[in-house]
């Protein structure tokens, strides 16, 4: 295609394949899209291990939502499998109960025989602490469930996690986790839940797969800024980063994978559901995950991830408090003033979105820029 391009967009997951594919196959236009990884689908990008279990690189993605035009487009791409992911809870005396917390929980934690979701409540508001002003992730626990539920099941987890007591944290961080007053033991209530048949990667390649998209892997922006001619920037990294660090760092929360793998005769599974959460402050990893949980495979062995919150590392988690906030604001507005720059994507917003939140803010920054390109000079 040679170095020619309507559009360069840097970045091969979510954000970035959706935009090169709605603009080559909408527009017509020639893409190149750059990747500083080894391969496409970003963070969500699975794989088989030598064990011939398909696991996700970059730690358990799953796919869930109750907007359908999202789950319309990505079926373009993929046929699915149903999966309802469930989580444990390493609470008390070893005990694994569900979690998010619901009936089942707090029968199984107190020795009780709740039978309603009255009788959930009534526990619930017996044990709730008033805040006048929610702000914390502190706040937003307490004011559900108290103080003995939230130092059991989330501020060590929340500390390992964040590096940061739950005190320290806007209240959005825990305030997105449902507290239950029924059985249902499912981690995500959405309409639908269910995983790429084939996993994330295949749907990639398959969204990648049109002659006006060119894809360069292991290729720096920096690198090649200079040498390429293109019209019209389409970001997904850091925004910091791509100002140089103006202001300074936007911080974030990495995570380390430890990939582990233990017979399993017959075909069986090594944990009750896919996730066991460790909230324990003194266990130095938040949670195992097994996948064939949700791959539906039947192997002689299982393949699990140990994930251990660090410090350095890939950019996961923004840290989301009023100075990060503030910090953020100043880099959008250099951003705002960039015609031929489009950000969009979970680093280049600073924002911590679900895969679904991804490919529906990419649709939407689409339209957006076709409006635009469409509109007379």
């Amino acid at each position: 295609m040679g170095n020619d391009f309507n559009t360069l967009i840097v970045g091969a997951g979510y954000a970035g394949s959706i935009m090169a594919e709605r603009l080559a196959t909408e527009l017509d236009q020639r893409i190149l899209v750059i990747d500083r990884r080894d391969h496409i689908a970003g963070n969500a990008y699975d794989y088989h291990d030598e064990h011939g279990v398909l696991v996700h690189r970059y730690g358990p993605h799953i796919f869930h939502t109750n907007h359908m035009p999202v789950v319309d487009y990505l079926s373009r791409f993929t046929e699915w499998r149903p999966y309802e992911h469930r989580v444990v809870t390493r609470a008390k005396d070893d005990l694994l109960v569900p979690m998010p917390i619901n009936r089942t929980t707090i029968n199984m934690l107190y020795g009780l025989d709740l039978r309603t979701d009255d009788e959930v409540e009534a526990f619930y508001a017996e044990r709730r602490e008033p805040v006048e002003l929610m702000k914390t992730s502190e706040d937003a626990v307490v004011a559900k469930v108290g103080r003995e539920l939230y130092e059991l099941f989330f501020r060590g987890y929340t500390r390992k996690q964040w590096q940061r007591d739950p005190s320290e944290l806007h209240a959005s961080v825990c305030a997105r986790i449902p507290i239950r007053t029924n059985t249902d033991d499912r981690y995500f209530t959405d309409s639908f839940q269910q995983m790429p048949a084939e996993g994330y990667t295949r749907m990639f390649e398959r969204m990648l797969d049109h002659p006006n998209i060119e894809v360069r892997l292991r290729t720096e922006f920096d690198d090649v800024r200079d040498d390429l001619t293109y019209d019209h920037l389409v970001y997904t990294g850091t925004i910091d980063g791509f100002f140089d660090h103006r202001y300074g760092e936007l911080p974030y929360r990495s995570l380390e994978f430890e990939l582990k793998n233990e017979p399993t005769p017959g075909g069986g599974l090594l944990q009750p559901v896919a996730s066991v959460n460790e909230p324990d402050y003194d266990v130095p990893y938040t949670r195992t995950t097994e996948y064939r949980h949700m791959t539906g495979q039947v192997a002689e062995s299982s393949s699990y991830h140990v994930e251990y919150p660090r410090s350095e590392g890939e950019p996961y988690y923004p840290i989301p408090n009023d100075e990060t906030r503030a910090l953020y604001k100043r880099y959008e507005a250099l951003a705002d003033a960039l015609d031929d720059v489009t950000f969009v994507g979970r680093l280049a917003r600073y924002q911590y979105l679900d895969m679904h939140q991804v490919v529906a803010q990419a649709l939407t920054t689409y339209e957006k820029l076709a409006t635009r390109l469409a509109a007379p000079a």
